[in-house]
């Protein structure tokens, strides 16, 4: 018997041996790259971290059950972030441009926590049953000038008008005649990502249930730490090494 075991009558006879062919691998040289180095001060455009915050969301609701429930097996959470908006509120000219710092602000915050509830019924042999319910929450937070780690930027858009004098007196005003000018700068809207949930969470039946009992409404009292970052696009100007690989000979341009 082979390692295939037996081969058929109509069949030529397999290789007998167990072994497979195999090939030592040879090593190779293994160096580093040289590298040319050049000091610059490079303009990048690049998004910047404005806050980190931690936020505290408190949220009760109740969540109805059909079939009713008997007990409870493994509830799992996700939370899902639908808006992060940054209002401005406070702000600081930067130096005697039309830009200004936002030095204090309100953050607003809406999202949903969704949430999959598994139990099983009254039935000895029923199935377990699946409940998804999504628990919307809103609300919004300070944030204060020592709390930002870089300030958000903002640019202040401008109109102006003139009149004139009438040709034939220069006593009345024209009022038919105008120029408008209209400076319009489109600022890089600040936008959330979302790092991180913890919660905890107290779910029961607002009706006591006996052993044995059902009950179809579950109510939920939870309290979720949410964690997040604002970021806003902005160019800065940093001291940085430019760095090229330097190959052997052969290369074009030797």
């Amino acid at each position: 018997m082979s390692c295939f075991g037996k081969t058929p009558e109509n069949q030529p006879p397999m290789d007998q041996s167990c072994e497979v062919a195999s090939l030592q691998q040879i090593p190779l040289s293994d160096e580093a790259i040289a590298l040319q180095q050049t000091a610059g001060t490079p303009t990048f455009k690049a998004p910047v971290v404005l806050v980190e915050r931690t936020l505290q969301i408190v949220v009760e609701s109740d969540i109805s059950l059909d079939p009713p429930a008997s007990e409870i097996k493994r509830v799992t959470k996700n939370v899902f972030l639908d808006q992060v908006k940054l209002v401005p509120v406070r702000f600081r000219r930067i130096g005697t441009t039309d830009f200004f710092e936002v030095t204090r602000a309100k953050l607003f915050v809406s999202g949903h926590i969704r949430k999959d509830i598994e139990y099983a019924t009254r039935d000895c042999f029923g199935g377990i049953r699946d409940r998804i319910a999504e628990v919307p929450f809103s609300g919004f937070a300070e944030i204060r000038e020592n709390e930002f780690l870089n300030f958000p930027v903002i640019g202040i858009s401008d109109s102006s008008t003139a009149r004139f004098l009438s040709e034939k007196s220069d006593i009345e005003p024209r009022l038919d005649k105008f120029f408008f000018q209209n400076l319009v700068k489109f600022n890089e809207q600040p936008f959330g990502e979302l790092l991180g949930a913890n919660f905890f969470e107290l779910d029961f039946s607002p009706k006591h249930t006996k052993r044995g009992g059902e009950f179809d409404t579950l109510r939920e009292k939870i309290v979720l730490d949410l964690f997040l970052k604002v970021l806003q696009v902005q160019q800065w100007r940093v001291a940085a090494t430019r760095t090229l690989p330097i190959f052997d000979e052969g290369t074009l341009g030797c």
